[in-house]
């Protein structure tokens, strides 16, 4: 087994320096540090964790509690990008990365907050789960440094992606292609979902469009068959819409597909706009317009901030961090028919 020794004969250093370049202490150079790190990757060395938990009363390891409401799991495209970046940030940074169990079906029936002990975890990202959940609430006032992705809570660090300027954006082009006549199919009561809907409300009235209360529907996320079953009570309406925005884009196609099925063609006789700007959004055709969210840089600020909470708790503020993301025009909105 290669030692910190056997590195520091190799580079010429002493082991401190060696050290405090595999633990990326800022008191050694940049050209030393690097020269260190890749003569310990070329001769396979590897941090034997029992010693290196003894001596900072760390374990290295991360939890991610996630449980979407879609029960997707990590075929969730949104939140499958935002962890593997906080993963690959992770381990890139030497942290392990544990799931958080569901407690409801575990035998041992352990909660989050005990598996956290239980596990030795250092900290934990929230990514998506049901807040309101007393265990998850226990978690979320425990010592363990935490961080929240889309949902602010008292004293915690939370990283969000933009979604008010997102649907304004979404919301203000449609605007400005000409339609009038817009209804928008929101996903489950959350707080991301009230930011969306109350932001489309605020454009509507910026571009003094009345909405009635038919074009607007709750419908879920991620539900293809809702999403096209209420596409067509819209269009069935005596003044359907000419545009229809949808929670997301996995949503969007499947009012894509109703729409077609119908005889109609997106955009010519109507136009759709979806969500989240996933990749499948930018392959079918007409390509998807619809607001992309930064997963990566949601992700990497997840895990950056996470562990420097962990490093350094005394001078880490406990804030939130806004990401924004981007608007793709597509082709699947144009002008309305007149």
């Amino acid at each position: 087994m290669v030692s910190m020794k056997d590195i520091a004969a190799k580079c010429g250093v002493s082991v401190a320096t060696v050290s405090k370049a595999l633990n990326n202490h800022s008191d050694i150079g940049g050209e030393t540090k690097a020269m260190v790190r890749q003569t310990a990757k070329d001769m396979g060395y590897h941090p034997n964790v029992s010693a290196r938990a003894l001596k900072t009363n760390r374990t290295y390891n991360l939890g991610i509690l996630y449980s979407d409401k879609a029960k997707s799991g990590l075929t969730h495209d949104y939140f499958a990008s935002v962890i593997e970046h906080f993963r690959l940030t992770a381990e890139n940074e030497g942290y392990d990365i544990t799931f958080l169990n569901n407690s409801r079906k575990r035998k041992d029936k352990m909660s989050y907050l005990a598996h956290c002990r239980y596990r030795g975890l250092d900290g934990v990202v929230i990514v998506a789960s049901e807040y309101n959940d007393p265990e998850v609430i226990e978690l979320m006032q425990s010592d363990i440094p935490l961080v929240l992705i889309d949902y602010i809570y008292n004293e915690r660090i939370s990283v969000v992606s933009d979604n008010v300027e997102g649907m304004v954006a979404l919301t203000e082009y449609i605007c400005q292609c000409g339609h009038t006549k817009i209804a928008y199919l929101y996903g489950e009561p959350s707080a991301v979902t009230r930011n969306r809907l109350t932001s489309f409300y605020n454009c509507m009235e910026k571009y003094q469009i009345m909405v009635p209360d038919e074009y607007v529907r709750e419908a879920q996320y991620r539900n293809s068959y809702v999403a096209g079953m209420i596409t067509n009570e819209l269009l069935d309406l005596p003044e359907p819409p000419t545009c229809i925005i949808y929670a997301d884009d996995f949503s969007a196609i499947g009012g894509m597909n109703a729409i077609k099925d119908r005889g109609l063609k997106v955009p010519e006789d109507i136009s759709i706009a979806g969500y989240d700007g996933i990749l499948i959004a930018s392959q079918i055709e007409p390509v998807l317009t619809t607001y992309k969210q930064d997963t990566k840089e949601i992700g990497t600020l997840a895990a950056s901030k996470l562990i420097e909470l962990i490093q350094k708790p005394k001078s880490t503020i406990a804030t939130s961090y806004t990401v924004t993301g981007q608007l793709i025009e597509g082709k699947s909105v144009a002008k309305p028919k007149k």
